[in-house]
């Protein structure tokens, strides 16, 4: 664990948190459709794309919506989203995220971000954050969504370093699973803190600084 050289992270639920605003704008969607969505049927979504999320959500649509049709849905949610987006600022960013990100910058790790997210650069220019991490994969670079390990691999390959000298940190079990299948290193926090696939489990993000200490 020692060749440990560059941490990958997650955005979302890790670095920060948009689960209120990705809610909003799935149900501004649903209910203008009339399908029904809550609070349960939204955590299914946790770390899956958006066209997996919105197949999830029409499960309980009362017809069938053909490819194009949820395109436009998925068009309609995003620009919901990108618009709640406008309210995040560097308040967003926890001091604990903030000093550990940066002690761990002190320290000499390559710090990147994997997030199957097409709207990471946005949400890391709203916190305050724009530029300073080494690399960023997002959904704007990969082709598949995780458990796949393209947006870890590719992460690494921005850094240039081998993915087993990477960490990633990840609070959903599909990223979890996308760090193991990328032979990487796989830190658990949040909900996934409780998967028994994660290499490490953690509490509190500070806790990273207690890795290879």
């Amino acid at each position: 664990m020692n060749t440990i050289r560059a941490i990958i992270f997650d955005l979302d639920g890790v670095i920060c948190f948009t689960d209120q605003y990705h809610y909003q704008a799935w149900k501004e969607m649903a209910d203008a459709e009339g399908i029904y969505f809550d609070e349960t049927i939204n955590g299914r979504l946790r770390g899956v794309s958006r066209m997996e999320s919105l197949d999830i959500i029409l499960e309980k649509a009362s017809r069938e919506y053909t490819q194009e049709e949820k395109e436009q849905l998925a068009a309609r949610k995003n620009e919901s989203y990108v618009r709640l987006l406008e309210k995040m600022s560097p308040d967003d960013l926890s001091q604990e995220v903030k000093k550990t990100l940066e002690i761990l910058r002190q320290r000499g790790y390559k710090l990147a971000i994997g997030s199957s997210s097409k709207n990471t650069k946005k949400i890391l220019t709203q916190i305050g954050l724009n530029g300073y991490f080494d690399a960023i994969s997002d959904g704007t670079n990969i082709t598949k969504s995780k458990p796949d390990p393209e947006v870890f691999l590719r992460a690494a390959e921005f850094l240039g370093e081998k993915p087993e000298d990477c960490y990633v940190v990840e609070d959903a079990y599909a990223g979890i699973d996308a760090a193991k299948s990328a032979g990487m290193q796989a830190v658990g926090i949040g909900i996934a803190a409780g998967y028994a696939a994660a290499d490490v489990k953690i509490q509190s993000f500070g806790e990273l600084l207690t890795l290879g200490a």
